[in-house]
Parts: C-alpha cells; sequence; structure tokens
C-alpha cells in the first residue's frame, strides 16, 4: 500500500513539473498584452446638435448644444419612437451618462422631441 501511494505522490510531482514550464497563450509575463483596435467614428457635419433649452429662475432661457452619443439602445429607442409617430434623421441620442439608467433624446422631423429612459436596457417613452 505504501509504494502504491508513494509512486501517486512521485507521479503527481512529476506532472506538476512538467506543467510548471508549459505556458499558455495569455498567461504569464513572457507575451506582452494586445489591446484591441478602436475605431474612432467622426461626426458627421449634416447631421444637427441637440440642443437643451434651460430656464433658470428669472424666466430666462439659454440653450445648450449637447454633441450626439449613441448609446447601448439607441436602436432600440429609435424603434420605440416610430410606434409613436416619430423620426428623426440624427438618431436617438444618449442625454445621461452610460449606466443602468440611461435618458435619450430624439429630435423628430415634424419638429417634436421625443424623450425615453431604458432601465437595465427596457425601454419606456418619458412622458
Amino acid at each position: 500500500m505504501k509504494t502504491l501511494s508513494l509512486t501517486a505522490v512521485s507521479l503527481s510531482i512529476a506532472l506538476l513539473a512538467g506543467c510548471a514550464n508549459f505556458k499558455l497563450p495569455g498567461f504569464g509575463d513572457s507575451e506582452p498584452k494586445v489591446e484591441a483596435p478602436v475605431r474612432k467614428v467622426a461626426r458627421n457635419p449634416d447631421l444637427p446638435q441637440q440642443t437643451i433649452e434651460v430656464a433658470d429662475a428669472d424666466g430666462k432661457v439659454t440653450v445648450q448644444k449637447v454633441e450626439f452619443r449613441s448609446g447601448v439602445s439607441s436602436a432600440t429607442v429609435e424603434r420605440l419612437a416610430q410606434r409613436f409617430g416619430c423620426t428623426g434623421r440624427a438618431g436617438a441620442g444618449l442625454v445621461t451618462d452610460k449606466g443602468p439608467v440611461e435618458v435619450y433624446r430624439l429630435q423628430c422631423d415634424n419638429g417634436t422631441t421625443f424623450m425615453a429612459k431604458c432601465e437595465l436596457r427596457q425601454c419606456r417613452p418619458l412622458r
């Protein structure tokens, strides 16, 4: 019995020693990390920037231009807007920061604005 367990232990040690010399891709310090290429998308100057009108306490209205940013639910919001009769050239832009709760804004061709709130990619229109 002792020889069987001694043989099993020595065999295990030999296998572990052999595995220590084997390098898997992506493990260890021998291979440098390769980052995925990032594709930069140029903004189309023909598409209008989104504007947000803010009224302060004096009743003075200021207009703030917001750069268009697409989000993970932009296509979903665009399809939702079409069900409510809103189509837009620029598409649905992300107004808030990316996260579990996001607000999107779509400038409709008829001059109205469609806004939607998405919680964990479940979108509903804001009224």
